[in-house]
């Protein structure tokens, strides 16, 4: 199933979150891989301060296995299915593991895509502010 997370960064945990993606322990131990860097390469900061992305989870309860993960450096404000259950041919039978390669959801990944800005280079953004020392209106 693909689920469309809205989450928010724990304060504090910005520079830890950053590390992870960079040097690739995000989600280290989890059966799910590299789907946690995909996500956050693909996750959208929204007008409203949300982090967005879709996530494909083959957990009988949604982010069952990924929560643990993400709890450490989010807030997981909503999580909701991308599409309707009965349609996804993993849920209803017809095709194990279908979510991998399912087109199901490419208009909302692209609706998503269109929306707010990337999420990764305003973490970048806001960690480079936040570590210098003097303000860009300070250097004119």
């Amino acid at each position: 199933m693909r689920y469309l997370v809205r989450a928010r960064v724990k304060p504090g945990c910005e520079q830890a979150l950053l590390k992870a993606i960079e040097d690739g322990t995000l989600g280290q131990g989890s059966v799910a891989g590299g789907e946690y860097l995909r996500n956050m390469r693909e996750a959208r900061l929204c007008e409203d301060e949300t982090t967005r992305w879709v996530e494909i989870c083959y957990c009988p309860t949604p982010l069952q296995e990924e929560r643990e993960y993400w709890e450490r450096y989010f807030e997981l404000t909503r999580v909701q299915d991308a599409h309707d259950r009965s349609r996804c041919r993993d849920q209803n039978g017809s095709e194990l593991w279908a979510c991998g390669d399912c087109d199901c959801t490419e208009r909302l990944e692209r609706k998503l895509e269109m929306t707010g800005k990337s999420f990764l280079e305003s973490l970048r953004h806001t960690l480079i502010a936040l570590a210098s020392p003097v303000s860009a209106d300070e250097h004119r």
